[in-house]
């Protein structure tokens, strides 16, 4: 058996929320429900929680969605009031929602204006906080939980000349930095908080890259084991990081990123 053949079955009876529902957070929805969880999208687009619905009920799974920009406190909690009123109870989040911040400026620090930084900061780590937020208010009173947050490997393995987007880096290194802080502070209360780096992947974010031919060589000679990333890896952490299985694993930062992180590439 492989791929989720082998541990279907694995998330049965745990209700999980996702942030987003394209690109990675689409794939792991679909995974997490092959699983056996019960999925509960959140995202701006309801055509994208549409079509992501029909995937996954087609397949037999059990899903549910609302909208909301995760950016609004008020709109972050009327789609939690939802789940509440779809399936009762959270287990774990997924929290994938963020993104690209070049359309508001991100880029090179002596270039970038107050409002690019802001805007990219509240795009990947304001959405990250009321979520996460509002997952651990419903996970406290159940006695434990899982939380999830993808970042990036550009916190922590720059790469300047091809992806020199400072205000998108910092967001995904306040991630991090949340995952330790949030995992030492709910820990004696069975909340387990960890966070998944991905290099490239193949998603609508990355859509400049795929198609930018010097971007696509030098990926495929850093990323080695993989090239441009399909989502399913990063899924599959996921799946493993919301399961039973990671049940002693808190505070960690799973880097899956084709060999990103360890591998020299000629200037």
């Amino acid at each position: 058996m492989t791929g989720s053949e082998g541990t279907r079955g694995r998330l049965e009876g745990r209700v999980i929320a996702v942030t987003g529902a394209t690109g990675i957070a689409g794939a792991s929805a679909q995974r997490l429900a092959t699983e056996g969880a019960s999925v509960f999208t959140i995202s701006r687009t309801a055509e994208h929680c549409e079509s992501l619905h029909e995937r996954i009920a087609g397949a037999g799974g059990v899903h549910a969605w609302a909208t909301a920009d995760l950016r609004s406190e008020a709109e972050t909690e009327s789609a939690f009031a939802r789940l509440d009123e779809a399936f009762g109870s959270l287990d774990g989040l997924l929290a994938v929602a963020g993104g690209s911040g070049r359309r508001f400026g991100d880029g090179m620090i002596h270039d970038m204006t107050l409002e690019g930084w802001a805007d990219t900061l509240d795009l990947n780590l304001t959405t990250t906080f009321l979520s996460m937020r509002e997952s651990i208010r419903r996970m406290r009173p159940r006695g434990g939980g899982s939380v999830v947050i993808v970042s990036s490997v550009l916190a922590s393995h720059p790469s300047p000349r091809r992806f020199g987007t400072h205000a998108y880096a910092v967001a995904k290194g306040g991630q991090l930095a949340l995952v330790r802080t949030t995992a030492a502070s709910y820990a004696d209360e069975g909340i387990r908080v960890n966070a998944i780096a991905p290099a490239v992947v193949l998603t609508p974010m990355s859509e400049r890259a795929q198609g930018d031919d010097d971007i696509v060589s030098y990926v495929e000679a850093k990323q080695p084991l993989s090239g441009l990333m399909d989502p399913e890896p990063v899924a599959a952490a996921a799946a493993y990081l919301l399961s039973r299985e990671a049940d002693v694993v808190t505070g960690q930062v799973l880097e899956v990123d084709g060999g990103w992180s360890v591998t020299e590439v000629g200037a």
